[in-house]
Formats: C-alpha cells, sequence, structure tokens
C-alpha cells in the first residue's frame, strides 16, 4: 500500500460556514460582480451583471423568508431546479440561517423523489415549474414533515422576500453566526448507478476545502492577470461537481453564470455571448465538442485539413508535455512549424466556438481520453483531468501546475492523503471527506474504515504520485473463463469513433466481452448525407445499414487494438435509442447506470451471445458480431 500526499496550503482556517463568502464578498469589494443573468434565460445574448452586495441584500432578504416560515438551523430544505441563478442565492440564503440544503435532480422520478425527501426528512422543497409541484404533491400524503412547497416560477421567492420584511436583520445576522465549519450544509444523495442513492452529509468544510485550496494554488490560471475569471455553471447543482464549481466562483469572486439546459444549441449561445475564460465540464462534453468540430468540418469540405491539423495538435502537446516532464527536448522545428500554421487557419477558429478566451479547463466526472485531452492542449485548451466523488465533497486531485500529464488525474491536494490498497481500490483521507450517510450507519462504517474513505474507484499511483483510474470495483466483469475485465476504458476508446455516442460492456458469467452501443444521431445523418451512391430507397438503405455495419465493427476493433485478447470485444449490439434519463438509464450526472441498462436489455444481450455460439467453432474466436439482420438502426 502506498500513499502520497503535499504539503497543505496556507489557506485561512475556515471559521464559519459558506454563506460568509457572500458576505466578505460585499464588504471586501461592494460593486464586484459576481452574478450574471441573462435578461430572458431562454434566449437573451445579454448578460447583467450583478454585484457582491446585491448578491448579498438578496440573500439576506430570502433568509427573513425562510426564517419567517420557521425554517430553522438544521432544517432540511430540498432544491429541485436546474442550475440557475435562483438556485444559488436561496442555497446561500439557506445556510445563512443554518438550515441543511438537499439538492435533487428536476428530472427524478416519484420515487426518487419521494425517498430523498423521507430519507432526509426534509420539511420543505422548492421547485421548478407545476410539472414539479404534481410531482411533489402526488407523494405529499407520505412525507408528514414536509410542510412548504415553494414554486420559482410561480413567484415564491418574491413571496418569502415579502413574508420576511418583518424579521430584522440581526436575527439574520446572529443565526449566521452560529453556523460552524463542521456543521452540515448538504445532504447530497449518490447518483444511485445501482441500488437506491444514499444521502452523503457533507459539512461546511468539506465543501469549502477543496474549493478554498483550489483558489490558493491555481486561481490564478482562471484568467490572464487583470481580469476577473468568468466561469459557466451548466452542471447541475444537484451534483458535487456543479456544487463545487458554484462554491469556487463565490468563494473565490469568479463571475459565474448558469445555464439551465445542456442542449448544444443552449450551449453554444452560452459559450459566444458569455464567453468563460476558464471551462468545467465533464467527458461527455468534451467528446461532443470534438465530434461538433469534425462534423462541422466534413461538411464544409474540410474534413481531411481538420483530421491532419488534429493529428499535429496531438503530436505537438505529447512533446510539450515530455518537455515539461523532462522526458524530451519538445518539439521539433517541423512540428513547430506545423503547428503555427494550424494555429492561423485552424485552431483559433476552434477556440471561438468556445468564446475565444478559453486557455485552460477541467474535466471531471470520470476520466478524460489521454488522446482527446492531447488535442484539447494542443489546440491551445489545457484540460486538466481531477478526480473526486460525492463523498469528498468535490475534487481530491489536480494537476500540478507546469507539471500536467494527460492520461491521469494528477496528484493529490494538498492536505489530502491517497492511498492504493492491494485490490487497487482507492483510499481517500482529508479534510473533505463527508460525515457519513444518512439513517445508514452500516454503510459509514464500511465506507470509512479509520478515518479513510474506501471509494470504491480502482486506481494506481506512479512513482511520482500521479493516480490513474482504472474502473469501479462493482462495474468489474468476470467472465465465465475467469478473466477480469474493467470495462471503462475500452468504452471510452469506443465513444472516440464520431458515430458512438454511447457504449456499456457487457460479459459477467460470459465466454467474452460484448458491448451495447448508441449512436450519435447527428453525426449519423451526416454520415449518411456523405455516402456518394445512387440507388433506389430499398437497396440505398440495405448498402448504407452493411457501410454502417462495417464502420461500427472497424470503431470496435480500433479499441481492442489497445487491450488483451482476453479483454477485447466479440460481440456487440447497436441499439435504436440512446441511454438517458428519461428511460431511467442515466443519472442526472451523466453516468450510464450499468445494472439498470444490462437489465433492461437482457433480451439483446442474450440474442448477441446466443448468435455467437451458432457460429462455426473455428471461426468464432476471431469474428466480430453486430447486429443480425432484422436490426436497423435507420428505420
Amino acid at each position: 500500500m502506498r500513499d502520497f500526499a503535499l504539503a497543505p496550503p496556507a489557506t485561512p482556517p475556515l471559521t464559519g460556514g459558506l454563506a460568509d463568502s457572500v458576505f466578505d464578498a460585499a464588504a471586501r469589494n461592494p460593486a464586484l460582480p459576481l452574478l450574471a443573468r441573462r435578461r430572458d434565460a431562454s434566449a437573451s445574448t445579454v448578460w447583467d451583471e450583478v454585484t457582491a452586495v446585491e448578491v448579498r441584500d438578496a440573500v439576506v432578504d430570502l433568509a427573513k423568508g425562510l426564517i419567517a416560515s420557521g425554517i430553522s438551523p438544521g432544517a432540511r430544505v430540498a432544491i429541485m431546479a436546474r442550475t440557475r441563478y435562483e438556485w444559488t442565492v436561496l442555497s446561500h440564503a439557506l445556510w445563512t440561517v443554518g438550515a441543511e440544503v438537499v439538492p435533487i435532480h428536476p428530472t427524478s422520478s416519484r420515487d426518487q423523489v419521494e425517498w430523498m425527501l423521507r430519507d432526509a426528512g426534509c420539511v420543505g422543497i422548492v421547485v421548478e415549474d407545476e410539472q414539479s409541484v404534481m410531482t411533489v404533491g402526488s407523494v405529499c400524503a407520505g412525507l408528514p414533515r414536509l410542510r412548504h412547497v415553494w414554486q420559482l416560477d410561480a413567484g415564491a421567492l418574491e413571496q418569502l422576500v415579502e413574508r420576511g420584511e418583518f424579521i430584522p436583520l440581526t436575527t439574520v445576522d446572529s443565526l449566521r453566526r452560529i453556523v460552524m465549519p463542521d456543521s452540515t450544509a448538504v445532504v447530497a444523495y449518490t447518483s444511485g448507478t445501482s441500488g437506491r442513492p444514499m444521502g452523503c452529509a457533507l459539512s461546511h468544510r468539506s465543501l469549502a476545502s477543496p474549493c478554498d485550496t483550489l483558489l490558493e494554488g491555481w486561481g490564478h490560471t482562471a484568467a490572464p492577470p487583470g481580469e476577473q475569471p468568468a466561469i459557466l455553471a451548466l452542471l447541475p447543482f444537484s451534483h458535487v461537481y456543479g456544487l463545487m464549481i458554484q462554491g469556487l466562483c463565490m468563494r473565490g469572486g469568479l463571475l459565474m453564470g448558469h445555464v439551465p439546459e445542456l442542449s448544444e444549441a443552449a450551449l453554444s449561445s452560452a459559450l459566444l455571448s458569455f464567453r468563460p475564460t476558464y471551462f468545467y465540464a465533464v467527458p461527455s462534453v468534451f467528446e461532443k465538442l470534438y465530434k461538433n468540430f469534425l462534423r462541422t468540418a466534413q461538411q464544409t469540405g474540410r474534413g481531411p485539413l481538420f483530421e491532419r491539423a488534429a493529428e499535429t495538435a496531438r503530436d505537438f502537446a505529447a512533446a510539450t508535455e515530455r518537455q515539461r516532464l523532462g522526458r524530451g527536448s519538445g518539439p521539433g522545428l517541423d512540428l513547430r512549424l506545423q503547428h503555427a500554421l494550424y494555429e492561423r487557419t485552424v485552431y483559433r477558429r476552434l477556440r471561438a466556438t468556445l468564446g475565444g478566451r478559453v486557455t485552460r479547463a477541467t474535466s471531471g466526472g470520470s476520466p478524460l481520453n489521454r488522446d482527446l485531452s492531447l488535442f484539447y492542449e494542443g489546440i491551445g485548451i489545457l484540460v486538466h483531468d481531477g478526480y473526486g466523488l460525492t463523498e469528498t465533497g468535490g475534487g481530491v486531485t489536480v494537476q500540478p501546475l507546469g507539471r500536467e500529464k494527460s492520461g491521469t488525474v494528477g496528484q493529490a491536494l494538498p492536505g489530502v492523503d491517497i492511498r492504493v490498497a492491494e485490490d487497487g481500490e482507492i483510499l481517500v483521507h482529508g479534510p473533505s471527506v463527508f460525515q457519513g450517510y444518512v439513517n445508514d450507519e452500516g454503510a459509514t462504517r464500511r465506507a470509512l474504515r479509520g478515518g479513510w474513505l474506501a471509494t470504491g474507484d480502482l486506481g494506481r499511483l506512479d512513482s511520482e504520485g500521479y493516480l490513474t483510474i482504472t474502473g469501479r470495483k462493482k462495474d468489474m466483469i468476470v467472465t465465465s473463463g475467469g478473466n477480469s475485465v474493467a470495462p471503462a476504458p475500452l468504452e471510452q476508446r469506443l465513444r472516440m469513433h464520431p458515430l458512438i455516442h454511447q457504449a456499456v460492456i457487457v460479459g459477467e458469467n460470459r465466454p467474452c466481452m460484448g458491448a451495447l452501443i448508441t449512436l450519435d444521431p447527428e453525426f449519423v445523418t451526416h454520415w449518411r448525407a456523405a455516402l456518394t451512391w445512387q440507388s433506389d430507397a430499398p437497396n440505398r438503405e440495405a448498402r448504407e445499414e452493411n457501410a454502417l455495419r462495417e464502420e461500427i465493427g472497424r470503431a470496435v476493433a480500433a479499441a481492442n487494438s489497445a487491450v488483451s485478447r482476453a479483454e477485447s470485444i466479440r460481440v456487440f449490439r447497436v441499439l435504436p435509442e440512446p441511454f438517458d434519463q428519461s428511460n431511467g438509464l442515466m443519472t442526472p450526472s451523466m453516468k450510464l447506470r450499468r445494472d439498470a441498462i444490462v437489465q433492461h436489455y437482457a433480451a439483446e444481450i442474450n440474442a448477441m451471445y446466443q448468435a455467437r455460439s451458432r457460429l462455426p467453432r473455428q471461426s468464432a474466436p476471431e469474428e466480430v458480431l453486430g447486429w443480425d439482420d432484422s436490426d436497423n438502426v435507420f428505420r
């Protein structure tokens, strides 16, 4: 067992709660822009800045309304809303009065909402719209503690402000000052990729610690010198990664804008109008942006140019990485000249689609593909791949400045200890580790071992303390031949193909590995349009189907080239619809629910393995089977 730890930075000790950051910012610099709001939340490209003193006053007014409504220290109030301005103001108002926030994603099912509200013992909930009111109303009978349902789009916050007008400011200040760093701030429910989600009790210290450490050591990289960093919050605040981004902005005085909808059009509009200086996202967003770059280039006849530029970007970044790690002399003259040419013709245009000011970014939630990381670095956007989980209040690793290593999630944050147990499980110790699972002492004891959090993630530490994530313990697949396979690397490589949207590796107690694949509908449409043959409709469809079969087969073969024979995919099936939240196969944090997917597609999984078993014995080991003749993804 090996462990690594860096010396903690000289950050001031936390003395109060998360809400203090709003009051401190208003006292230091009242005119500092802290939040930015769109005039028309759905379409406007104009952002109005809200100063620190205006944010503080809005928080105080809401806190008074909460006090008048009987919300007291320790009371739990759920927020079931998208990432929007009101979420930030309301959460800080709740922390001001010592209440605990229970984030719930707005797409959660009726059963999930009922479970979380009952398990947490919520006395109130804030929702966005009438549909959410109906969802909560349908479960109210079984929630005797729930006394308040506030609807944002029906003027709930204005009503709260009006209700609290008679509450004196001294009452608000008194409640805020009794909030201690180790008071519970958030009960964040795990994504629930298998089984029921569990409520993680996170203290104010748990959430503030990684933010303060990152701001102290890395905050200056969020914008050029002399500029205020501008951050787009596009991830759900129902997930700890989103909460950490909010914490970084509010505690560090970074200008934050909210993106409630994560569609391609909404994200593109927000990036071009807000023009962030730093970009936080998950790997699927970086993957989608790359595929959009490629598709746009191909549609305009510049596909070969983009592919050459992308290869040069990766080569340039790899050579630069070797140089900064002391393993090489850096890019040679020819490579530097090629890179400079593509900087003028390609790279700056790609950066312009992100607003033109982003030069650094962070990817979290799951590991980022190394080739993709090198591509972004090569076009001028250094993506830091980090690691954290709900139980750690956010990030526990970060890339050291000037020593970034693509393909890893960096080194332990200063003040955090990381070990890798003999079975490969990552163990974490530090100030951000959670207090325990609500109402589940047994699960808490299993997770916390002598103060060390057993993360359930598998990884390895190299000689310099860089951590590489290799998978989840519960996701390990054991074939009928006894081979243990981590599915994540294969899935990651499959998703790099432009046509493939999602991939789930299966094979538990099966003779070989298999894959369930969904396609990117936009890229499929583009791919079909690029086919050159002309024929009658029925024959054309069959030819397109065969061509698609071959293309996906090549993607599978490319993924197999990076793994051993025992780990390689021998069968696959292309599914007609994606895994998403609406069919219950994806979590709000955009992680796939593996157990639910395997159960949902049990018939398809059985069929693809049965088709393989009917092959002649001598051909079975080499043949990679896709869909059978009855499958047609174009119907």
